[in-house]
């Protein structure tokens, strides 16, 4: 592509993404980058390998491969760099490694990753960091509970399993105020529906294992920071040695150049349903940032630019004793849903909703909370199969 940078600077997100990240000129041609597989680097001389004086290394410190998920990243991110790992999971432990030390304080949005809570009560504890987790919708009030050695304000938004939606900019605000950096798990969106950095995060994370590689084969995760920030991200994963494979870099990048279109599909698919669930009496609630019955709707409409298709209803259960057996009755009658724990595939998902670990943000308690991940098959036929699961647990 000639004037590449020019082009792509004005252009469409779908053209971006079949764009992004390569320049097949490079690569004589090739449309997509080499997979270079490396652990050792060669060096022509001593001086050169004494003195790193080469643009590879090592396999850790990145390949063309990587780089060019990277590159391709940080132009959908705007930020200064990118590092990849393992997985989600990693995304959000490495930089809370990079940002947090024994003795300082940590603010950790309740509606989070149920995993990165247990990595914050078990590791971070362990570890001499003091952990308090916030109410998702306490905006600026954030201030009110940050101390003298918090160093470190956590959000995810929308929240796991529930949707709460977080006053992203007030929240950053605040923490900037007093110098401490905000980090953002924002894998339900996408920085193609919202970008953190432009909102006042300091590091975005993503799993990419859901919709930028998008076919429920690939553990990924990526982590994009502000200039402020890069370089104490990536030296922490250098020291870390948390680096991510080749192979699963080059799936990623291979499934952004479809992620515009999926996440197109993934919206207007689980809006359809969303809003069909409301009308229905089996139904208390339905927990879906985009729909305007939704608390946290106002937020959402102000600063993200779509939804993506994961989000939960809530059951009406009757006594609470039948919850359990109300929800494992619409699993258990499912054809088209798998029961799966992840999301962002190209298929259906459900997952009985568990929110047994929330210290502020309780969640409903009407009835048992059941999360659907909406894929790509067609709308008739997932609203055939929730009906089956709906009508299973009506006779519960």
């Amino acid at each position: 592509m000639k004037n590449r940078d020019e082009i792509l600077a004005g252009a469409g997100v779908n053209t971006r993404l079949a764009h992004a990240g390569n320049d097949p000129a490079e690569f004589h041609g090739f449309v997509n980058p080499p997979v270079v597989h490396a652990s050792t680097v060669l060096f022509p001389n001593a001086a050169t390998m004494e003195n790193r004086g080469q643009k590879y290394t090592y396999g850790t410190r990145g390949t063309p491969t990587t780089d060019a998920l990277c590159a391709a990243i940080d132009e959908l991110e705007g930020s200064a760099g990118t590092i990849l790992v393992p997985s989600g999971l990693a995304a959000v432990t490495v930089p809370f490694l990079a940002y947090l030390s024994a003795g300082d304080h940590a603010l950790i949005v309740d509606s989070v990753y149920h995993p990165t809570r247990h990595f914050c009560d078990t590791m971070l504890k362990r570890l001499g960091v003091t952990v308090e987790y916030y109410d998702p919708m306490i905006g600026a009030g954030i201030e009110a509970l940050i101390r003298p050695n918090t160093k470190l304000v956590h959000t995810e938004a929308p929240g796991s399993n529930t949707f709460e939606m977080q006053d992203i900019p007030a929240i950053a605000a605040a923490a900037h105020k007093h110098g401490a950096v905000v980090t953002m798990d924002n894998t339900w969106a996408t920085p193609l529906y919202f970008r953190p950095l432009d909102f006042g995060v300091d590091v975005s994370i993503h799993a990419a294992t859901k919709y930028p590689a998008g076919h429920s084969d690939v553990l990924f995760g990526t982590v994009s920071a502000n200039a402020a920030h890069w370089e104490q991200l990536h030296e922490t994963q250098i020291t870390l040695g948390t680096c991510a494979s080749p192979d699963d870099a080059y799936q990623v990048l291979r499934g952004l150049r479809t992620m515009g279109v999926r996440l197109e599909r993934h919206q207007e698919s689980a809006l359809e349903l969303a809003r069909w669930l409301e009308g229905v009496d089996d139904v208390s609630r339905v927990l879906h940032p985009a729909l305007p019955s939704f608390q946290g709707h106002d937020l959402w409409k102000r600063d993200f630019k779509g939804a993506s298709g994961i989000f939960s209803i809530v059951l009406k259960g009757g006594s609470p004793e039948r919850y359990k057996a109300k929800a494992h009755a619409f699993l258990d009658a499912l054809g088209i849903f798998g029961l799966g724990y992840s999301w962002g595939g190209f298929e259906c998902l459900a997952v009985h909703v568990y929110l047994g670990d929330r210290r502020v943000a309780k969640g409903p308690e009407e009835g048992p909370v059941l999360r659907l991940q909406i894929g790509l098959e067609d709308v008739k036929d997932i609203k055939a199969d929730i009906e089956r699961g709906l009508a299973a647990a009506r006779a519960v």
